[in-house]
């Protein structure tokens, strides 16, 4: 199928990685909880024809191009639009309430949640995610009320430091904080540009030099705690790894990629006490029988270099897997 040229390109991060874990040469129906543009969903449906698919986003322009993108495997995909932190109702109403149970119990050969903002989301302009266009600050990915505007210039100045520091783990937040506050006064922040300029003022950053933050843009922090306040992204996640690891059948896989250590921290710890299981409050030992999975990667994986060169956006990414026991 042709390809809209202005069409946002799509890399998918450590595909190789994500299909050895899946295992998806077992077959079996695979959910990509955060399909996007589908090219994980692509390369798993491609090389492995006993593998079914079905394709969750909350958001409804990504469910369309990656319709597109998988329209060839017919009836091996199905896409539904729903956020990942609500898999079991997406499950039931997509396959069918589980016998008896109520929940999405033991359906699933496999789990896979690449988090964070899609290639669709930075390189659409009016969606407001990305410094590089001048556009209203949006950020929304899935249609909700909430916008980064209306974070920006309504939320008080305590709450607006909270995000910056907790969410975008932000050193001079405080500062920032200030900043904003102040600069509405006179006139709201409506775009992505204003809001940039006004972070490269508070941190004394030139465009064409980026001080102690090396690579990173000054803007990158505030920039990434307001999305993640706009679309609650860490509110819904350990509830998801719950649910993802309920629905799995045994020998199921989950495979999830995060980009920041926010997203890390919850995925590690939470997959840590599943395989941990239960303590005895007797004897603080864990009760083996109540393990529900056991975590196949100690370390998370990281891109190779030669990902990296090809693909920077990559080099964030750490996965985190585990099988079903």
């Amino acid at each position: 199928m042709d390809r809209d040229p202005a069409a946002p390109a799509h890399v998918p991060v450590l595909v190789e990685e994500t299909l050895e874990r899946l295992a998806p040469g077992r077959g079996g129906l695979y959910a990509d909880c955060t399909v996007g543009l589908g090219g994980h969903a692509e390369a798993l449906l491609d090389r492995f024809p006993d593998a079914r698919l079905l394709g969750i986003d909350r958001d409804p322009e990504a469910l369309a191009r990656s319709a597109e993108r998988l329209a060839r495997f017919g009836g091996r995909v199905r896409l539904a639009r729903g956020e990942f932190s609500r898999l079991d109702e997406v499950l039931d109403r997509e396959l069918g309430p589980s016998s008896g149970t109520g929940s999405a119990a033991a359906r699933l050969a496999g789990v896979l949640a690449d988090l964070g903002v899609s290639s669709l989301q930075l390189d659409t302009p009016e969606r407001g995610f990305s410094f590089r266009f001048d556009a209203p600050l949006d950020m929304r990915m899935g249609g909700g009320e909430l916008t980064a505007a209306e974070i920006v210039n309504h939320y008080p100045e305590d709450e607006l430091e909270r995000i910056f520091r907790e969410y975008g783990e932000e050193r001079q937040s405080k500062r920032l904080a200030r900043a904003v506050v102040e600069a509405r006064r006179a006139a709201p922040i409506s775009t992505t540009a204003e809001l940039k300029e006004l972070i490269d003022r508070v941190k004394r950053v030139e465009r064409r030099k980026r001080g102690r933050e090396g690579r990173v843009d000054p803007a990158t922090r505030v920039f990434q705690a307001l999305r993640i306040e706009v679309n609650q992204e860490l509110e819904g996640l350990g509830g998801f790894l719950d649910q993802a690891v309920r629905s799995l059948e045994t020998e199921g896989r989950l495979v999830v990629i995060s980009y920041h250590s926010l997203e890390d921290r919850i995925v590690k710890h939470r997959l840590r006490e599943m395989d941990r299981g239960e303590v005895d409050r007797v004897t603080g030992r864990p009760l083996a029988e109540t393990r529900l999975i056991e975590v196949l990667t100690k370390k998370p994986v990281r891109p190779s270099d030669e990902e990296v060169a090809f693909n920077p956006r990559s080099r964030s990414a750490r996965l985190r897997a585990a099988r079903r026991i």
